[in-house]
Parts: structure tokens; sequence; C-alpha cells
């Protein structure tokens, strides 16, 4: 289910395109050229009242719902490579979201570091806040894989550090994962792993091919973005900041 939001925006873009529009329509022009097309955007151009007045009161609850405080953050989390605050907060969440929502558990969590655009500051954390970090229309899914899909996974990790996953650990050893734990236990390839992460990255965004390779593959019915909300707003009402588990994760991190 979209957050109301989306209607808000939707509609300022609608009503923008309207006038747009209608501005074509009604004026007619020239046959274009580039001494005619070009135009500078500066102080000088002024807004289209007309579409201002339109726009003006969709603006406006936007600006409300993006101010809207819905938690505290104790420190700055940003992302790194390998591991880093801000990738074991979004990812932690995922899992632990995720599993309050299936039937059956979920092994892993994981997301790529080019999906989170923002760190997110210390202090108040607003709903714009999440938009920033989370801009992307992307909807949560778990994927079954393979033992040797999973080691695929880690391996990935383990040569490009963009990966951060949640309820595993692993060491990065001559570019690829070794001693790769799940839940703790060492990863068996005789088996199957489930994992969630993000629609985009489960159709091989961001160079991740292996995932392309489920055997299995299910939509939660939550986007990304509104999961990451839904934690946050938890959070808060049961009195708790926003914190990341700093736990090591990765060892044998390549030095720089």
């Amino acid at each position: 289910m979209k957050h109301p939001i989306y209607s808000y925006i939707t509609a300022l873009l609608v009503a923008t395109a309207t006038i747009s529009c209608q501005q074509k329509i009604w004026q007619p022009q020239a046959p274009a050229n580039l001494e005619q097309t070009d135009l500078a955007v500066d102080s000088t151009l002024t807004a289209d009242p007309e579409a201002e007045a339109l726009i003006k009161p969709y603006r406006q609850q936007v600006t409300t719902k993006m101010s809207e405080v819905i938690g505290t953050a104790t420190t700055e989390l940003r992302k790194a490579d390998y591991e880093s605050p801000l990738g074991n907060f979004v990812t932690d969440l995922l899992l632990e979201q995720t599993n309050k929502i299936v039937d059956i558990p979920v092994d892993m969590a994981q997301t790529t570091n080019g999906g989170l655009r923002v760190p997110l500051p210390a202090g108040p954390i607003n709903v714009g806040n999440i938009f920033e970090l989370m801009p992307f229309e992307n909807e949560v899914i778990v994927l079954t894989l393979d033992g040797p899909t999973t080691k695929e996974l880690f391996d990935f990790a383990a040569k490009t550090g963009i990966s951060p996953i949640a309820n595993a650990t692993y060491t990065v050893k001559d570019g690829a994962a070794t001693d790769v734990k799940i839940g703790g236990k060492p990863l068996d390839q005789s088996r199957t792993y489930t994992i969630v992460t993000s629609d985009y990255l489960a159709s091989g965004g961001d160079n991740m091919a292996m995932f392309k390779k489920a055997l299995k593959s299910e939509k939660v019915g939550i986007m990304m973005r509104d999961m990451i909300l839904k934690h946050i707003k938890e959070l808060t009402a049961a009195g708790k900041p926003i914190v990341a588990n700093t736990a090591k994760r990765v060892s044998g991190i390549p030095q720089k």
C-alpha cells in the first residue's frame, strides 16, 4: 500500500502538467529554433501565477507531511564499505519487519550502498529524511536461494564491499568470502536460504546477477521506504531512539 504522500505528489505533478499542456494548446507558437527555445533558468525566470495558485495547496500538504518528526537518532548513521551503522540499521529492520509479516522466518536481509542515498542525521528524524535516504519505489521481496548461489552472494559482498547483510558474518580473503555464518551457523551449501531485499536488486540491479538464479521470489506487499518509516515509528512509540547494531559482521576488510 502506498503512503498518502504519493497522492499529494501525484496531484502536484498533474497540476503542473495540466497548466503546461494548456499553455501549449492555447498559445500559438512559431517554428522552433535554438534562439527561440533556449531559456536561461535564473532569478529572471518568474513563476506562472495560475500554476502557482493551483499547486500551492498541494505543496503545503507535501511540506507538512515531509516535516513530520517520526523519531530521534542518537548519532548520525552513515554508510561505508562492507559494514556501517546505516547499512546495519536498514538491513536489520528489513529482516525484523519482514519476519513480522511472513509465515516462515527469513534467514537474512540485504541491500546495497547505492540504494542508501544519504545519511540519517543525529537528532530529530522526519519523513523527508527517509524519502531522501530511500527515494526509490522499491518493493520488499523475499528470495529463496540454493547454497551455491548464497555463497556467490557472499563472494560478491566480499569483492565489492557494497552489500550490507543482516544476520550473517563472513571474512574477506583474497577477494572472496570465507568463514561464512548465517544465524551463527556455518554456510551449508547443500541447503537453501531465504533473504529479504528489494525488487530492484532481485532483478539483478547493482550487478547482483546471482539473485536472478533465485529458486523462488515472493513480494511482501510493502515498499522498502514504508517499511523503514514503520520501523522508526514503532521505535518511537516504544520510547526507543534510532540506534544501529554495530557488532562486527565483516572481518578481514581490505585496507585502502
